[in-house]
């Protein structure tokens, strides 16, 4: 994997305008995440600008892109003849559009040894729960399960693991009694998208 950590990366002025670092954002979902970001992108002081979004299936979220006249891509897994093949594809999608940084944005399978050996250092990730508590897929439903009163979502630096990366931002959601998973994962959402687009305006802006 190479070696480098998640830094901020600055472009050159012209006429009085920084240049935004491209960011390059993956989708499985409806694209709530990604929604914020582009939201962000729009303001006229943000650092960076999402130049792609990549999907593994016919996300209903690549309409937030397509809308906003973003390139979209879909990487299907069952398109290729194995998992490092898919890995390998994926890696070639991402680094045609020169990111500095990969944001998974719901994005619903492991990332390979070759985006991570492209990138790594400069890929995030979202999850809806407190880690290093209730890594794996199903964060919301483990922390109903057992019985916790409070949990929330977590902002991670992306590596081999599951879930196991450096935690750059996390933030806490109280559960309620009446809490379902849907109506607890909602709440998670809600605090979840600025809490990315600060991690990703952190890490894209002037030192």
């Amino acid at each position: 994997m190479g070696g480098h950590r998640l830094i901020a990366r600055t472009g050159s002025d012209y006429a009085g305008t920084v240049t935004r670092l491209p960011v390059v954002v993956l989708i499985s979902g409806t694209g709530s995440n990604l929604a914020a970001l582009l939201t962000a992108a729009r303001a006229a002081d943000c650092p960076f600008t999402v130049v792609a979004v990549i999907a593994d299936r016919d996300a209903a979220g690549l309409e937030h892109a397509r809308a906003a006249g973003i390139p979209t891509q879909i990487v299907r897994l069952a398109e290729h003849p194995d998992r490092s093949r898919w890995d390998t594809a994926l890696a070639d999608a991402v680094a045609a559009h020169h990111p500095q940084l990969v944001v998974l944005a719901g994005f619903m399978k492991l990332i390979g040894p070759a985006l991570l050996e492209a990138f790594g250092g400069r890929i995030v990730n979202t999850h809806p729960a407190l880690l290093p508590s209730f890594p794996g897929a199903h964060g919301v439903r483990d922390a109903l399960a057992h019985g916790v009163k409070v949990t929330g979502c977590s902002i991670i630096e992306v590596d081999a693991g599951v879930d196991t990366g450096r935690i750059l931002a996390q933030a806490a959601v109280e559960v309620r009694d009446e809490d379902t998973e849907a109506t607890l994962h909602e709440r998670i959402k809600a605090v979840e998208q600025p809490l990315l687009v600060d991690v990703v305006r952190r890490l894209t802006a002037r030192p």
